[in-house]
């Protein structure tokens, strides 16, 4: 029997990519996101090699969240893997130049979203006895920088909820994973900065940013190590980078 994973963000990005590659090695899929026919797209054509089911609904409500669980058939409820990826960067401004809408979709989506979808998965993982979280927190998590505070801050807030998930719910069998990548060339910027694709672009020119196979092929990698390894926290950077917001450019 397959395994089963349940991904949050998976319309585009590190999700979309983590889907495709789950789909090779024969992991069914539950994909989430909120635009529906890329979904049902990408619904189809994976579902050519594995089984797919599909969820359209807003991470940031928690009544979304759990009617849209909830109509999964019981033995769908029972995944294996939870990839919690959706998120996202939305403005790049001092404090008091800053959107507060910018400011709540980060934690509606981040933070809320995250914890929403664990927590109402996790008490499967608990009977079973087994499986495996990975969050997708970043390098802005373990290093603040300016212009990015809120941001920063619910990477970080991700960081601190992947430990205590692991101190939590390793008894149980169950793993817990913290990525953090760098600069991965994505929709990120295109969303951090209002769909403003000229200085979304202008981010990645001059070295050779991370893309989305790289991180799903992370991703991969910790849910594919032995029974008795658990990779922890792991942050990967493009070569160019250093830090949070050092890149070295031509």
């Amino acid at each position: 029997m397959n395994k089963k994973a349940f991904i949050t963000g998976a319309t585009s990005g590190i999700g979309e990519a983590t889907a495709r590659l789950f789909s090779q090695h024969n992991i069914d899929l539950i994909l989430c996101g909120r635009r529906k026919e890329k979904l049902e797209s990408l619904a189809e054509e994976l579902g050519k090699s594995v089984e797919v089911k599909t969820l359209s609904f807003d991470i940031g409500m928690l009544d979304q969240v759990k009617k849209s669980i909830d109509s999964l058939p019981t033995a769908w409820k029972n995944v294996d893997i939870l990839v919690n990826n959706a998120g996202g960067a939305y403005g790049l401004d001092l404090i008091q130049e800053s959107s507060i809408d910018d400011w709540d979709k980060m934690v509606d989506f981040n933070v809320k979203g995250l914890l929403y979808v664990s927590k109402t998965l996790v008490n499967y993982m608990i009977a079973a006895g087994k499986g495996h979280i990975v969050n997708v927190s970043s390098i802005a998590g373990k290093q603040a920088y300016a212009k990015g505070m809120v941001y920063c801050a619910t990477k970080a807030a991700v960081e601190s909820i992947s430990k205590g998930m692991r101190l939590e719910l390793v008894p149980h069998g169950i793993k817990v994973t913290n990525i953090a990548p760098g600069a991965v060339e994505t929709e990120f910027s295109v969303n951090r900065f209002h769909g403003n694709v000229e200085r979304a672009n202008s981010v990645y020119k001059g070295y050779q940013p991370l893309v989305a196979e790289d991180i799903a092929n992370t991703i991969f990698y910790s849910i594919s190590v032995p029974d008795h390894i658990q990779i922890a926290d792991l942050t990967i950077f493009p070569a160019a980078q250093s830090d949070a917001v050092t890149i070295h450019k031509n």
